[in-house]
């Protein structure tokens, strides 16, 4: 059975799904150690700094993304739902504390299903509140750069 068990909504998701020559336990960890996170979270030259995780449902998750121009975007939202090594859900609809950010944008579903052999089918899902937010994700290369994220999560889960 699927790990994510919420309905699908073709309209309002943009999806990556790979089958990942790790186990789920090593990715897991990448998504939610502080450390780990800045090696791969952004397609380079972009990077993340100033990296805090409260991993748990309620918990903040909060990050800057720099850019090579000097851009400096910060990233703030809570965990929806954790269930340790299979589902990461979380959305910037709130910034800390259940406080609502100034414009939601997304949640994010991430799963990382047991496939044995230390393979893992993993899937990541961005669902917005409107089909205008989905198509400025996919505009602003939501696959590619996604894509690129994953790649980068892929190498650095290989040498852990």
């Amino acid at each position: 059975m699927p790990l994510d068990t919420a309905p699908a909504a073709p309209n309002l998701d943009l999806v990556l799904e790979r089958i990942i020559d790790a186990p789920r336990e090593t990715l897991y960890r990448c998504w939610t150690t502080p450390e780990l996170l800045p090696q791969w979270f952004c397609p380079k030259p972009w990077y993340v700094s100033d990296v805090r995780l409260d991993v748990r449902a309620g918990g903040q998750n909060a990050m800057v993304m720099n850019g090579p121009n000097g851009e400096r975007i910060p990233q703030a939202g809570v965990y929806l739902e954790v269930v340790p090594n299979q589902k990461l859900v979380f959305t910037d609809a709130f910034t800390e504390a259940w406080k609502p950010s100034a414009k939601p944008f997304m949640v994010g579903i991430v799963t990382f299903e047991d496939l044995g052999g230390g393979k893992t089918r993993y899937r990541a899902v961005a669902r917005h509140w409107t089909v205008e937010d989905r198509d400025t994700h996919e505009k602003m290369g939501f696959h590619e750069g996604w894509g690129i994220a994953t790649d980068q999560l892929t190498a650095l889960a290989k040498t852990l």
